[in-house]
């Protein structure tokens, strides 16, 4: 109990504080093979590239203890690119969805016809298509694109940035928000358990307060003692907390662990799972709509190839097969002492695109939810770490379990004698 509570003497403190797992970003592409017919309506075709593979170092910082057994911090994450682990460079080109327009244009739609005419003239004038061919590396940390700054123009506040668009922009050597856990000190049970997050008890994206709720940990670690049902945990870049459920035990480099796995209610919509109504507008189950926390745009989470998702989603477009092997997320956890030992988070980032009247460089495109990228934070104990692990929390524990009964054993023959003696 001593090593497992957020305590600097406690020998779990520095795994929690400067992480060394060595963690990995795997970033897979769905490049858009046939973009001129997706504009005269023809169902999208798709090509996974990659995986881009980046080293992922992450360290806490601003740690505060607080009188009331919590700890604040500031968590940052630097990403290095890997080639030898890579199926190809930052350097090559993909077409992929024009993600600033398209997404401009559905969220335009109901705004009054000579906006949208005024944006469609300036795309025009631009030179703006609906499917771009950009470098892996522009893609991912941003290029320069005077859409934005026409936007800003005509529509003001549509979209609260300026300069450089990429999707990991703030991503890289940036933090993940101020959290605030459970040291354990009092309550070990509460120990990681998340207090608040940048402030706040519950956020505000979602319709319904059970939604809303910011349940679990940070996803780092979790409470000793797990019982094989489920465990929590809030992400920000889902903007939610997450429930897995136990899948089933086994043994990673020879340390007992628990195996959590998504449900298929994650990501199932209201009319499936009532629970997730608060996270709808909704369409097909297995796409979560996040445009709420994603600046207003028609952007979709779900599972790699949307895999546990309604099939119309891998009907509508080609070159996805979903599989639980290749798409599934898990966690690996010793359940004594709530660390984990093995993970692999998988996320799909869609964009849902469409044609819409004003705008004709969206052409007659059909409604349809299309991959962008999928990527998987994977990481595990090993060397030294898991040597250290291993000796500590699993092989010393199992020897004074083991000893004591063999002092147990060599203690009733005395008692026995002594019994007699008496």
């Amino acid at each position: 109990l001593q090593n497992v509570r957020i305590n600097p003497s406690s020998i779990s403190f520095q795994m929690w504080k400067d992480i060394p797992v060595p963690f990995y970003l795997s970033v897979h592409f769905f490049e858009v093979l046939n973009p001129k017919e997706i504009l005269q309506g023809a169902k999208p075709v798709l090509s996974q590239r990659g995986p881009y593979v980046y080293r992922e170092y992450r360290n806490k910082t601003n740690i505060t203890f607080h009188d009331n057994d919590t700890v604040s911090y500031l968590e940052y994450r630097n990403l290095f690119f890997q080639p030898h682990l890579s199926n190809g460079t930052e350097d090559e080109y993909i077409v992929v969805p024009n993600i600033l327009m398209l997404g401009a244009a559905v969220m335009m739609e109901k705004l009054p016809d000579f906006l949208k005419n005024l944006l469609s003239t300036a795309l025009t004038f631009l030179k703006q298509e609906a499917f771009m061919n950009r470098t892996v590396g522009e893609i991912m940390w941003g290029y320069e694109d005077p859409l934005i700054n026409a936007i800003n123009m005509i529509v003001p506040g549509l979209i609260p940035f300026k300069g450089k668009f990429g999707l990991f922009i703030d991503f890289n050597n940036s933090n993940s928000g101020l959290f605030t856990v459970n040291t354990g000190m009092k309550n070990i049970s509460q120990v990681h358990m998340v207090d608040s997050w940048n402030g706040l008890k519950q956020v505000n994206y979602w319709r319904s307060s059970q939604c809303n709720m910011i349940n679990g940990t940070a996803g780092e670690m979790w409470p000793p003692f797990m019982s094989p049902t489920s465990l929590e945990f809030y992400s920000p870049d889902a903007c939610r907390s997450m429930t897995l459920v136990y899948e089933q035990s086994g043994k990673f480099q020879g340390v007992p662990t628990y195996r959590f796995v998504a449900p298929k209610t994650l990501f199932a919509n209201g009319t499936d799972y009532p629970p997730n109504q608060g996270f709808c507008p909704c369409l097909q189950s297995g796409i979560q709509n996040v445009s709420t926390c994603r600046l207003n745009a028609p952007m979709f989470i779900s599972h790699p190839h949307f895999y546990n998702a309604d099939p119309s989603l891998v009907d509508a477009v080609e070159g996805l097969h979903p599989s639980k092997e290749q798409h599934g997320l898990f966690l690996d956890v010793h359940p004594m002492t709530g660390i984990p030992m093995n993970c692999s988070i998988k996320l799909q980032l869609n964009l849902y695109i469409k044609h819409v009247a004003g705008i004709k460089q969206t052409g007659n495109i059909k409604p349809v939810v299309l991959p962008l990228l999928w990527f998987a934070e994977s990481g595990s104990i090993e060397g030294s770490v898991l040597k250290q692990f291993y000796t500590n929390l699993v092989l010393l524990p199992s020897v004074l379990d083991y000893l004591q009964y063999i002092f147990l054993g060599l203690s009733v023959p005395l008692i026995v004698s002594a019994a007699v003696l008496m």
